[in-house]
């Protein structure tokens, strides 16, 4: 689905993408929901419309948000989940009060308690969350292989080999700078 919002990295997969919300997490981070409307605009592109948010409703969702990271990031390590991540992932899964409904064009849509509940929209991306952690979907967790990024996401290629957690960011920076230290020393060796 192209984005409104150029800068949100949205994926197929919910909680890999609200998980890219925080980017460039081991060089110069870059917060994407810095203020309570960046998160209601994250949740309006991503299927999860509300009407508000407040600081409280932010901060909740940046606990989650990391939680989710911290635990996918185990997960794609196969190390032992953080016991505090999976206390959060489960506390806001059980809050959310949202249903899956059927659109007339056979679709799944998340039919929210009320516009303004955020708590419900966090508890979908909760339970995505645990069906990504949990192996339940086809697929396998993986951390992007760029150094300034090491973003979990969640790789459905046929292969499992997927590298880099978007190919138009992390991928095409690498790439580029591998093309660019060749040109160096192929600049070089004519010398």
């Amino acid at each position: 689905m192209p984005s409104a919002f150029p800068d949100f990295r949205l994926g197929t997969v919910l909680a890999t993408s609200f998980t890219a919300t925080l980017t460039e997490r081991r060089g110069d981070a870059v917060e994407r929901i810095p203020v309570p409307q960046r998160l209601v605009d994250w949740l309006a592109v991503s299927g999860l419309a509300v009407d508000s948010c407040t600081a409280d409703q932010l901060e909740l969702a940046k606990e989650l948000r990391e939680s989710i990271h911290a635990a996918a990031t185990a997960a794609a390590l196969d190390e032992a989940l953080p016991a505090s991540a999976v206390q959060v992932i489960n506390d806001r899964s059980a809050q959310g009060r949202a249903a899956a409904v059927l659109t007339p064009d056979g679709e799944r849509r998340w039919q929210l308690s009320s516009a303004t509940a955020v708590e419900d929209a966090l508890g979908v991306i909760a339970a995505d969350a645990i069906s990504v952690i949990s192996g339940e979907r086809d697929g396998k967790l993986a951390l992007c292989a760029s150094p300034t990024c090491q973003a979990a996401f969640f790789d459905t290629s046929q292969s499992r080999t997927r590298r880099w957690c978007d190919m138009n960011t992390c991928g095409n920076r690498q790439k580029k700078a591998r093309f660019n230290a060749n040109q160096r020393k192929g600049a070089k060796a004519t010398e």
